[in-house]
This record gives structure tokens, C-alpha cells and sequence, in this order.
């Protein structure tokens, strides 16, 4: 299994919405929020996303689809 930390920027538009659980389901990962900040106009999440490299790279392929900002961690680490 392998983990990726990622900073994800979410637009006004998607902050209510389910992106990250939606995620985890359809691509079978396992998100650790480590860091959120939401405010009315944008949304910032830092995860902790594990899960098989196949399926982590799917994962932030359909956050960037809809509309989230993806950024790597510096220090990202990969077991």
C-alpha cells in the first residue's frame, strides 16, 4: 500500500459537496484529513490519502476532473 500527501484547493462551488468521501469510494483510498481551513468563498484540505499507486493516481485525476486544485506535499512520502 502506498500514501501520498496532497493539498487540496476546492472552489466555492464544491466546498458542500461530498468530493473527498465520493472519492474514497469510487477509487477504494483511505483519506486522513490532516489539515482543513474552510471558509465561505474556498476550501483547503491537506490529506493523507493510502491506498495502491494504480488507485491514488485515479484518485487525483477525478479530484483535478472536478474542479479541485491538486498540490503535492513537499516531503511527500511513498511506502
Amino acid at each position: 500500500m502506498a500514501k501520498k500527501m496532497a493539498h487540496l484547493i476546492f472552489p466555492q462551488k464544491l466546498i458542500k459537496k461530498p468530493v473527498i468521501f465520493t472519492m474514497a469510494k469510487k477509487y477504494n483510498v483511505i483519506p486522513n484529513i490532516r489539515r482543513a481551513n474552510v471558509t465561505e468563498t474556498v476550501g483547503e484540505v491537506t490529506l493523507e490519502l493510502s491506498g495502491t499507486k494504480e488507485n491514488l493516481e485515479k484518485a487525483r485525476k477525478y479530484l483535478e476532473r472536478a474542479g479541485v486544485k491538486v498540490e503535492p506535499v513537499v516531503g511527500d512520502i511513498v511506502e
